[in-house]
């Protein structure tokens, strides 16, 4: 059963002439830029493209905006990092870990997703079946290895984190703990690692909710208000295999990332958001019925959107002419 990852190949076929032209124009372009062997995966590390990402089209999530930006950067300007870096992102669905993932793919390469440099990984479309799961630990570690071979940045996505098999997360061990210096006149290998999970989602409401009816602003929210409590949900849940992984008890992901529940004020700005990226013309009573199609939670505040700004894209056609 073969490793379904991103990363699409685009067939070319062009005449003699026009592939020599190609290739100049190719090696003209890495002269100046980082780019793969292939030259299909360009590494621009765009961090000025990727702060206004975070601060434009991401919402309510002041503390992944700031976290993402600094730990990314301050990793991929080192000259030689001895460890990949590991973040895990956390939060019910619908509040962004996904989208913030895709920036980070649009802004650190100019094929995105679609970099041969970056690899998705879905836990229960291609890891489905436990009985399968020594094939799978083969095939993902050498899916890693062959990307890296390739790039010398990568990027690897792992979505639906929680529901990886514990034999998955030890076979990425490896790759995540920190290795011997290297020949110094090798190319130095960058990358990072993404786990995204719902694990921690309701802790995470939980302590956002006493915040604000404690009179605190979503804005004041701290790592310290959070971080202590996200951790000790993921180590003691029962219903994942994540928290009792060698990655979490040997403290090989770096930073653990909690993604806010969104408001009704957040559902509006990505139903606005929605109607500018078709180019479609909307009006203030549109973006307010949007937002009001969500269902709120919990019963009797009713202030944090159960499925955050998932399914917006879809609510828009609604009010389409």
């Amino acid at each position: 059963m073969p490793i379904l990852a991103v990363g699409v190949t685009v067939g070319w076929s062009l005449p003699l002439l026009g592939q020599q032209y190609l290739d100049i124009l190719t090696t003209w372009y890495c002269s100046f830029q980082d780019c793969c062997d292939s030259g299909d995966c360009r590494i621009i590390n765009n961090f000025t493209g990727l702060e206004a990402d975070l601060r434009v089209r991401l919402h309510g999530q002041h503390l992944a905006r700031e976290l993402v930006l600094t730990a990314a950067r301050g990793y991929l300007e080192l000259p030689r990092p001895d460890k990949a870096l590991a973040l895990s992102f956390h939060g019910w669905s619908g509040t962004g870990k996904n989208f913030v993932a895709r920036m980070l793919a649009e802004n650190l390469y100019r094929d995105g997703l679609r970099s041969d440099c970056v690899k998705v990984f879905i836990a229960t479309l291609h890891f489905p079946h436990h009985k399968y799961v020594d094939l799978y630990q083969e095939q993902l570690a050498a899916q890693i290895r062959k990307t890296q071979e390739h790039c010398h940045q990568t990027l690897f996505i792992l979505d639906e984190a929680e529901k990886l098999h514990p034999g998955l997360l030890e076979a990425l061990r490896p790759h995540l703990e920190r290795q011997a210096p290297e020949n110094p006149r090798a190319k130095s290998l960058k990358t990072i690692f993404l786990f995204l999970s719902n694990l921690g989602g309701n802790i995470i409401n939980e302590v956002v909710l006493n915040l604000l009816k404690a009179g605190w602003s979503r804005e004041e929210i701290g790592m310290e208000h959070l971080e202590p409590q996200l951790q000790a949900e993921i180590v003691e849940s029962t219903d994942s295999g994540f928290g009792h992984s060698c990655l979490v008890k040997e403290n090989l992901i770096d930073i653990f990332i909690p993604f806010l529940p969104l408001e009704y004020r957040h559902v509006r700005l990505c139903a606005r958001d929605a109607f500018l990226s078709q180019e479609l013309l909307y009006t203030e009573e549109a973006l307010d019925e949007i937002a009001k199609m969500m269902v709120y939670v919990p019963k009797e505040e009713q202030l944090f959107s159960s499925q955050g700004c998932k399914s917006i894209s879809q609510r828009i056609n609604y009010f389409l002419p």
